[in-house]
């Protein structure tokens, strides 16, 4: 499983929040290529950027951060928030981005995504955020009616390559992975899923190893990581290991 260190942009700062409110935010730093360059040096194989700004307003609030990260890393990036376009994914892989990761628009522009999946086969996740197991958009300021497992599903009838599950209730929160969603999610598709939200401690990493979903290959770290909790050398070896 692949231990993959989060960066959260807003304002051009590295921030966390607690459970997806704008308002609760905590700045770990202000120069988001040196926070990536961390990551890489303790050994992280992947980095997963969200602009914060763009997933509340739908404009590319954080892109002179973003095409920064793509520039100065050797390592692939997957990139997030407020994409609603073909057009912005296509310059997010022109910049560099490895994955693009559409939110929003997988429920409120579904079109758009299975263009962009037609377009950049491989290439494009969706983000599913769920509040008690219904889609949350709009930078989660909005809950819909719709089930995660129902959009995971079309999605993958579109063509993501992968799906990002993360539970509202638990990111920021260092409370523990909500496993049981995630497996729920995972068990109802064939495509990978990234578990998101809550990670607090290396048993979290654990839990997730020994939950037995093979879909389950990867699990986003954020803010365990920027306190210390985790220490991302210890979590990769971990997420390596056979249980």
């Amino acid at each position: 499983m692949l231990i993959v260190p989060a960066i959260d942009l807003k304002g051009g700062k590295c921030v966390r929040l607690l459970r997806g409110e704008m308002s609760a935010e905590t700045v770990y730093g202000d120069d988001p290529v040196a926070m990536g360059q961390r990551w890489v040096s303790e050994g992280a194989q992947y980095l997963h950027v969200v602009d914060l700004d763009g997933a509340v307003t739908g404009l590319a609030v954080n892109a002179a951060a973003i095409a920064a990260l793509c520039a100065a890393l050797p390592i692939p990036i997957e990139v997030g928030g407020g994409i609603r376009s073909v057009a912005r994914a296509a310059e997010l892989i022109e910049l560099g981005a490895d994955r693009v990761i559409f939110g929003t628009a997988a429920l409120a522009q579904p079109a758009v995504v299975h263009d962009a999946c037609r377009r950049f086969p491989g290439r494009i996740a969706v983000g599913i955020d769920a509040r008690d197991g219904k889609v949350a958009v709009q930078g989660w300021t909005e809950t819909s009616t719709t089930s995660a497992i129902d959009l995971a599903q079309q999605v993958e009838q579109f063509g993501a390559c992968r799906v990002i599950y993360t539970d509202i209730s638990r990111d920021g929160t260092q409370q523990g992975v909500n496993v049981a969603a995630t497996r729920a999610v995972a068990e109802a598709i064939g495509i990978p899923v990234t578990a998101s939200g809550g990670v607090g401690s290396i048993a979290d990493i654990t839990a997730l190893r020994d939950a037995g979903v093979v879909n389950i290959d990867a699990v986003i770290v954020g803010r365990a990581l920027y306190t210390g909790a985790v220490r991302l050398a210890e979590a990769i070896g971990i997420a390596r290991a056979d249980g």
